[in-house]
């Protein structure tokens, strides 16, 4: 049986979220949830049937909000809001992606401040309960009155348009619902506009985005750890003390992290005295570089956490105090700085990551053959894995630009300083993938390394995950292609198995 989450707009976890959008938890509105909007929706319907001037209600969206609507349109412009605006191009985004935008739209509606019925959240729930994923293409939105083009997408099914997967297959959303036995939605007076007006789609994938780059610091610290024994690091610079006198908390994590995996190394023993006073940064700045990433991707959490139970539409429905307020809660700009934050971080993770990877294939500095080669020269060795490495790196650095400092005016002028946050959130997506390659890189690298110095051997931690890397990609003798390697250990580093070493049992996050 599915597990269920009951939502009220006020108390949706990460880890709720996580349930729905990655393992398909069912969906239920809360009770207290739906009495809110049933409050809500009839101070909306006393306005509208007094025709009062009321944003998105009895009058036109955007440019056109000085257009006054009839009584007998209002169903038709909401119908019209959601035809016009599902104007998305590009590939669609994926099912987690949506299954997060269906719950987090439905969440927000929740709250009892959108004014809409409780069937129009519980129909979300429905779509996700019973497979109804829209298709949602995933460019178009400025981040601006929301996710306005990927909102209209998600919302066209429930009034049986556009187009939805179904039990795998893509097929035109009045199929579906009748094979799911769900009748089109009919909307009333400002539903349309709840739909589309919104931040879900950024706000999905940055949640997405950010449980696989908390994976990669970790990875990251598990990596680093490997390399620092290949290269006859001293974990000198991650003694307690260093955090006390600069009690930044990821530096903090990240050193206990390293001292706890090469805790035991024979490797440490056998150079403890030798004549090096200090590591290269790569090695030695590790609390402080991968600590950075840390705090980082906890400021983007605090920023999520509040979006995911935030109202995010126009305008605000306060039916305790009779007022119906327009205002810019749509606006992206904190997610989206998030999201640019996010991408930055990672990007310097994946350039310490490949400083290291050199360190390990250079001559001049490693106390290693010759890029890792058994017999240099007659083999290239890990050469080109680490230009592969420096590849992935230098694209991360353009991607890490910040689309939100970017701004286009759109809807005649009126919505003249937009926050690019989606734009910020997709590129998010290659930064991570390319994180996760190098790191893999550094896995494999620290591996080759490590197996020059036997029998010497890394911290009994580190050690454990070295197991693993050998289990995505046994050792052997000779040059080969490593791309296969590189993939497949990637996917593991994504998954979470190299960053599970971590915990106290070793096992799932």
């Amino acid at each position: 049986m599915k597990r269920r989450i009951h939502i009220d707009g006020r108390s949706l976890t990460r880890a709720q979220f996580d349930a729905v959008a990655r393992e398909g938890a069912a969906v239920v509105l809360e009770s207290r949830a739906r009495q809110r909007m049933i409050r809500s929706r009839r101070f909306v319907e006393s306005l509208a049937a007094k025709q009062e001037a009321v944003y998105g209600v009895t009058t036109g969206v955007g440019r056109l909000s000085t257009e006054r609507i009839e009584p007998g349109a209002a169903r038709q412009v909401q119908i019209n809001l959601l035809r016009s605006h599902a104007c998305g191009v590009g590939e669609p985004l994926g099912a987690n992606e949506t299954r997060g935008m269906l719950l987090l739209r439905a969440n927000g509606l929740a709250t009892g401040l959108s004014g809409v019925r409780p069937l129009v959240a519980e129909r979300l729930c429905e779509f996700l309960n019973r497979g109804l994923l829209p298709v949602v293409p995933s460019r178009g939105s400025v981040g601006a009155s929301g996710d306005l083009a990927p909102l209209a997408h998600l919302g066209l099914p429930l009034i049986g348009e556009g187009e939805v997967v179904y039990r795998g297959r893509r097929m035109a959303a009045a199929v579906a619902l009748e094979r799911a036995h769900l009748k089109p939605l009919t909307l009333e007076a400002k539903e349309g506009l709840a739909l589309v007006n919104g931040t879900e789609a950024m706000l999905a994938l940055g949640l997405l985005a950010l449980r696989e780059a908390e994976i990669l610091v970790d990875t990251a610290d598990v990596a680093g750890a490997l390399s620092l024994d290949a290269l006859r690091g001293s974990p000198v610079a991650f003694d307690p003390r260093f955090g006390s006198a600069r009690p930044h908390p990821g530096q903090r994590v990240t050193a206990n992290h390293l001292l706890r995996l090469n805790h035991g190394s024979s490797i440490r023993k056998s150079h403890r005295n030798c004549a090096r006073v200090q590591d290269a940064y790569s090695l030695r700045c590790m609390p402080q570089v991968h600590g950075a990433v840390r705090d980082a991707l906890a400021f983007a959490a605090r920023t999520f956490e509040i979006e995911m139970n935030s109202v995010t539409d126009n305008p605000l429905v306060f039916a305790e105090e009779g007022e119906i307020l327009s205002g810019g809660n749509f606006h992206g700009q904190p997610l989206a700085t998030a999201l640019d934050l996010m991408a930055i971080a990672l990007a310097q993770l994946g350039s310490i990551s490949e400083r290291r990877i050199d360190r390990m294939v250079n001559p001049s500095v490693s106390e290693l053959p010759a890029f890792l080669a058994e017999s240099p020269g007659v083999e290239s060795g890990f050469m080109l894995a680490q230009v592969t490495a420096a590849a992935l790196a230098s694209e991360n650095k353009i991607l890490a630009h910040p689309a939100s400092v970017d701004s286009i005016p759109t809807s005649g002028g009126k919505e003249d300083f937009v926050s690019m946050g989606m734009a910020a959130a997709l590129k998010l997506r290659s930064v991570i993938v390319n994180a996760g390659e190098i790191l893999a890189i550094e896995l494999l690298a620290a591996r080759r390394a490590l197996e020059f110095l036997a029998p010497l051997e890394t911290g009994r931690l580190a050690a454990r995950a070295l197991d693993r890397v050998r289990a995505a990609a046994p050792a052997a003798r000779g040059d080969r292609s490593l791309s296969g390697d590189i993939m497949r250990l990637a996917e593991r580093v994504r998954a979470g198995e190299i960053a599970a070493i971590l915990s106290r049992t070793g096992g799932g996050r």
